[in-house]
């Protein structure tokens, strides 16, 4: 690996989809796509982006961290709430452009910054007309993000 860059490009399709280099491929603002699961039941606790700082930390120090895109910055999730991820393990997709990490929850075990265990805690009818309400699935809050972030503007909530 290289100053510029932490890991290695591999434009050749084979080594990429069949070999075992791990070479992520960060779209054009160098961003990798990141689906976060319970190690535990499997649900789905979050989407989010790493950079390759947040990658290389995330492996080197076993928590989860992302790169957010609205605030422009590094953060490791769980660094205010205390509510960390971590790592049980990781996996890239075949073509090495998005990310599946299973982790355990910490603190309150909540994942999401409104105080919920995943950040998917509404779901969509079928068969349901434009404009229907969505409804709640595990909506019960773990902690008072008020309390917890005080500010809940986008730029507060991590």
């Amino acid at each position: 690996m290289t100053e510029a860059g932490r890991f290695p490009k591999v434009d050749d399709k084979t080594v990429l989809e069949e070999g075992d280099v791990f070479a992520p491929a960060f779209d054009a603002h160098g961003l990798l796509p990141v689906i976060v699961t319970a190690a535990g039941t499997g649900e789905v606790l979050m989407f989010a982006h790493m950079n390759e700082e947040a990658l290389a930390l995330s492996i080197e120090t076993g928590e989860v961290h992302f790169w957010s895109r609205s605030r422009k910055a590094l953060w490791r999730k769980g660094e205010t709430s205390g509510n960390t991820l971590r790592i049980v393990e990781i996996r890239i997709d075949c073509d090495q452009d998005v990310l599946w990490v299973t982790a355990e929850l910490t603190g309150a075990g909540a994942c999401c910054h409104t105080g919920r265990i995943s950040c998917f805690y509404r779901g969509v009818p079928f068969g349901s007309k434009a404009g229907e309400p969505l409804f709640e699935v595990h909506a019960e809050r773990h902690f008072d993000p008020a309390a917890v972030y005080g500010d809940l503007s986008p730029k507060r909530k991590r």
